[in-house]
Parts: structure tokens; C-alpha cells; sequence
């Protein structure tokens, strides 16, 4: 049975000199990477290229994969949160097209990694910060302090809703990186079983149209899989940036 790691394996593709001890190849998870850019870069722009008042079936596609994250960003941050939707539309086209593509055969999914969904949850954590303390100054710190709460029990609150906002980054790159991870290990152990099983003559054959009908669904299941963890990334980044709008409210 073939390694089912080894799909996580960054290798190489282009060696680049080192600088200052950093490792600057070009890798199979830099080459998918600039593919999901290629990708969603030129579907969008042929999807709306023509502009139609009869849209085509591309141009319906694209205005309401907009409609459905704007519809998103509005109902989570209100009027306001225009401001941030080339942000949010931004973060969930790149972990959309990561899992999507990821499912290719032969491809990477650079989301399975925990450096690459890290780098994302720290950027979404770090743009709610610079917004926060944007709008509201050292007020942003109130986040903390919730209002209504009686003063004698603030020391316990406080400490609490600072592990919870610093925990947020974590959470979110472990829940993408676990769900893309564990998916796809599922889906190459179950196809390797099966492929072992048909190698094993006329009965292993047999036995092994149980595991691919079973994996043909987990398929199914994945591309699901995949779709919702991308909403979920960029539904979570939008309650986060919603701090940035109502401390003072």
C-alpha cells in the first residue's frame, strides 16, 4: 500500500539559493499555490469580461458566488462592513480554490499544511487588529472589559476574554488544516485497501468494490467537506472583524 503521508510531502520543484537561512524553493505547494491565483483570477475576469444584461452561464456563476459572500459580509457586519469585503472575498476564494483543487488528482492541497492555514488565521487575526485599533484607538482594549459585567468578578472575566480573543488565530488554522488533513488521509488509506485488496485475484477483486464504491461517496463527501470549510473560514473572519464595528456600540 503506498504511503498515504507521502500526499502531504512538500518537495521541491525549483532550487533557490538560501538567504539569511531562509529556504526560498519553488515547491509543489507554491506551484498550486499560483495555480488557485491563475485559476480564480481568470475565471473571474472571463465570467465578467462580456458583462451582459442576458448573463451567461459563467456570468451567473460569478455574480452569485459575489452576491453569496457579500450577502455574508453584510448580515455579519452590517452596512459598515463594505470596507472589508474585498478582504473576506479575498480569503475565501484562496481557501475555496486551495480545497477545491486540492482534490485533483495529483495535486496539492496546500491547505492541509499547518504553516499555510496558520499564515491565513494570523493575517485574518492581524487585519482585525489594525482595524480595531484603527476605529477605536487603546478603546479597542474594552473588548475585554465587557460592559454590564460586575466589577468584583472583571479579574476573572478579563483573563478569560484575552486567552479567547489570542486563542482565535489557533482555531481557526487548526480546524481548516484538521478537516483538509484528515479527509484526505481517509480518502488515499481507503483507495490504497482497495487496491491491495484487488491484487489479491478473483475474490480480493471482488472484496475490493466495497472500499471504492465507499470511497467514490467519501469523494463526494470531501468536495462537501471542502466548500463548507471555506464558508466557515470566512464566516469566522467575519464575526471577528465585527469587533472592529461595535466595541463603543
Amino acid at each position: 500500500m503506498a504511503d498515504p503521508l507521502h500526499q502531504f510531502v512538500i518537495q521541491p520543484i525549483i532550487d533557490l539559493p538560501d538567504i539569511g537561512g531562509l529556504n526560498l524553493d519553488f515547491t509543489n505547494s507554491s506551484l498550486w499555490m499560483g495555480i488557485a491565483v491563475v485559476v480564480s483570477i481568470t475565471m473571474m475576469s472571463m465570467a465578467m469580461r462580456r458583462k451582459a444584461l442576458i448573463p451567461g452561464r459563467l456570468q451567473v456563476f460569478a455574480e452569485v458566488f459575489y452576491q453569496f459572500v457579500s450577502k455574508m459580509v453584510q448580515e455579519n457586519l452590517g452596512p459598515e462592513g463594505r470596507r472589508y469585503f474585498p478582504f473576506v472575498f479575498t480569503v475565501f476564494v484562496v481557501v475555496l480554490m486551495g480545497n477545491l483543487l486540492g482534490m485533483v488528482p495529483g495535486s496539492f492541497t496546500y491547505t492541509s499544511h499547518l504553516v499555510v492555514t496558520g499564515a491565513l488565521a494570523l493575517l485574518v487575526f492581524g487585519v482585525v487588529v489594525m482595524f480595531g485599533f484603527m476605529r477605536h484607538g487603546f478603546h479597542f482594549f474594552s473588548l475585554f472589559f465587557p460592559s454590564g459585567v460586575p466589577f468584583w468578578i472583571m479579574p476573572l472575566i478579563t483573563p478569560i476574554e484575552i486567552i479567547s480573543f489570542l486563542s482565535r488565530p489557533v482555531t481557526l488554522a487548526l480546524r481548516l488544516f484538521v478537516n483538509m488533513f484528515a479527509g484526505h488521509l481517509m480518502l488515499k488509506v481507503i483507495a490504497g485497501f482497495s487496491v491491495s485488496l484487488a491484487t489479491l485475484g478473483a475474490a480480493g477483486l471482488l472484496g475490493s468494490l466495497g472500499p471504492m464504491f465507499f470511497n467514490v461517496l467519501m469523494i463526494g463527501f470531501e468536495v462537501f467537506v471542502a466548500v463548507v470549510q471555506a464558508y466557515v473560514f470566512a464566516m469566522l473572519t467575519c464575526i471577528y472583524l465585527k469587533d472592529t464595528i461595535e466595541i463603543g456600540h
